[in-house]
């Protein structure tokens, strides 16, 4: 029987229409009652944009046999126990007989201010994997395979995040492939790195332009971090987890 990838790319398309109506929306309902942020701020606020790509991946948890699994995504439920710190919140955690099965964020990064928000992304992403599995090694789940630990990110497509870049560096060299990178070139390239020294089991990122709020279209950029990657190894893992627990 193969995988059941739950028709995920419809749901992505209708995720995307989802994530630019929230913002929108959000940014809106803070100007009409006079209280809204700066700049993109407004619509950051909200905290419920990538809500379609949650239920995207817990459809595809569900169809390949964990119907029964504990899925949380209440914030008080969402706290894993750190090495580096005594805990980390997740979007969503999936438990099965006591173990943990899988525990996954999803970020957005719309304009105008890719450069800095770039490195703290980067910085909070290897942060996290690191802190997590160092964790993992030290017992903190008990004894149990390793779980799927995911990273999703969708990245407006805009000037600033499909332009070239101009690195400067006082000293040293940075290495070729991110010469001269779009910031969405640098988030595929930290997607396919996070994954080959295996910080994640998982890293996808997928950019839109927001008129993809009328058709939801989008984009991936390698076969590596592609979002049927991502949900191909969910399902994998999920098909693996029910063969040894069930």
């Amino acid at each position: 029987m193969g995988l059941n990838l739950a028709d995920y790319e419809r749901k992505a398309q209708e995720s995307v229409v989802a994530f630019w109506k929230s913002r929108n929306a959000a940014r809106q309902k803070q100007v009409e009652s006079g209280k809204a942020d700066q700049g993109e701020r407004a619509s950051v606020t909200a905290g419920k944009n990538m809500d379609g790509f949650v239920k995207l991946v817990i459809d595809v948890i569900r169809a390949n046999g964990l119907a029964d699994a504990d899925i949380f995504r209440n914030r008080s439920a969402l706290t894993l126990p750190g090495f580096f710190r005594p805990t980390k919140l997740w979007d969503i955690l999936v438990v099965h007989k006591g173990e943990l099965v899988a525990a996954i964020e999803f970020k957005s990064h719309v304009g105008p201010s890719f450069g800095n928000n770039f490195n703290n992304r980067t910085e909070e992403a290897i942060g996290t994997a690191h802190d997590f599995w160092t964790a993992y090694r030290e017992g903190a789940f008990g004894e149990q395979c390793r779980p799927f630990v995911g990273w999703l990110i969708l990245v407006e497509e805009a000037d600033g995040s499909t332009s070239p870049v101009k690195d400067t560096t006082a000293h040293f060299s940075v290495f070729e492939e991110f010469r001269g990178a779009s910031y969405i070139r640098r988030y595929d390239l930290l997607c396919q790195k996070l994954i080959r020294e295996q910080l994640y089991t998982a890293a996808s990122v997928i950019t839109a332009s927001k008129n993809a709020a009328h058709d939801g279209g989008y984009s991936e950029h390698s076969d590596m971090t592609s979002l049927k990657s991502f949900v191909s190894q969910l399902a994998g893992h999920v098909a693996a987890v029910v063969a040894r627990l069930d």
